[in-house]
């Protein structure tokens, strides 16, 4: 079994506040993002919580057969990205059945196959983007549902609020399996500057800057959104929503890379618990 990465107390200073849930008052335990001394700490650390993030997908019930891919680039070799296998459920997911692969979709580590869906899209993205260090998709039921629509969500609450100006409508390659090259690109195109996009026919992306337990959770976060708002449009009632000056306040503290991060730590900390299996 792999050695867990702890997560340890952190006393925060205001030089080093970043969002206004940090704790003011010192000596109180709070999650802290950790630093590593070594390459291959912060490797163990993003395998970790990669699986972590399959898992917390299985929990939600994001699994379609063998629809789903979920991505993290390499520290060291940032023209590699860790993924999860090929034809296994996201339940089933650890630390040894992940796999490494390059931008060309070759697997340089791992005895699984890849995705090819998969890889057209995400590495096209993590190409096009070096700055995007991790991104997730999966065929979910809300999610790809919304997506028919071709628009948008509506600042209809203040977890929507987060995507406010966030997110992007793709209608590249709509509805048309991402098996070429070319394809991936076109939706790569539109990943300047935010964290998700709906995918018009197919689904939702995330994608994060900082790591994979944002983009898992912001993923998580856009299927509970396109749910609220599917629930609310089949009242035929219209919702207030939020204004545009308040949309920009709420996603300015709660839709960061940082806030992504720190919301899924309760699921880390409860998967690491619960799932052990998952560092074999």
């Amino acid at each position: 079994m792999a050695a867990v990465i702890e997560r340890a107390p952190q006393v925060f200073n205001d030089k080093e506040r970043i969002s206004i849930y940090q704790p003011e008052q010192t000596g109180l335990i709070y999650p802290s993002v950790p630093k590593f001394a070594t390459p291959a700490e912060a490797r163990q650390h993003r395998k970790e919580r990669l699986v972590a993030a399959c898992r917390a997908f299985a929990l939600e019930g994001f699994d379609y057969g063998f629809a789903g891919h979920l991505t993290v680039r390499d520290p060291e070799h940032p023209e590699l990205y860790w993924t999860n296998p090929m034809a296994v459920h996201f339940a089933q997911v650890n630390i040894s059945n992940l796999i490494c692969a390059d931008h060309e979709g070759r697997v340089v580590e791992g005895d699984y196959a890849i995705n090819r869906a998969g890889f057209v899209l995400h590495a096209a993205v993590h190409e096009m983007h070096q700055d995007i260090v991790a991104m997730c998709h999966a065929h979910t039921e809300y999610g790809t549902a919304f997506a028919s629509l071709g628009k948008g969500l509506d600042p209809i609450t203040q977890d929507a609020a987060a995507f406010y100006e966030d997110h992007v409508v793709i209608g590249d390659e709509a509805g048309k399996v991402a098996v070429e090259v070319k394809g991936g690109h076109k939706v790569a195109n539109a990943f300047k500057g935010v964290k998700a996009a709906i995918h018009q026919n197919h689904g939702l992306l995330t994608a994060s800057r900082h790591s994979i337990e944002a983009a898992a959770f912001w993923f998580i976060a856009l299927e509970r959104c396109c749910k609220q708002q599917l629930m609310i449009e089949a009242t035929g009632m219209t919702p207030r929503l939020v204004t545009t000056e308040r949309a920009r306040y709420s996603r300015e503290h709660v839709g960061s890379d940082y806030i992504g991060w720190l919301h899924f730590q309760p699921i880390w900390d409860h998967l690491r618990v619960t799932q052990p299996d998952m560092f074999d």
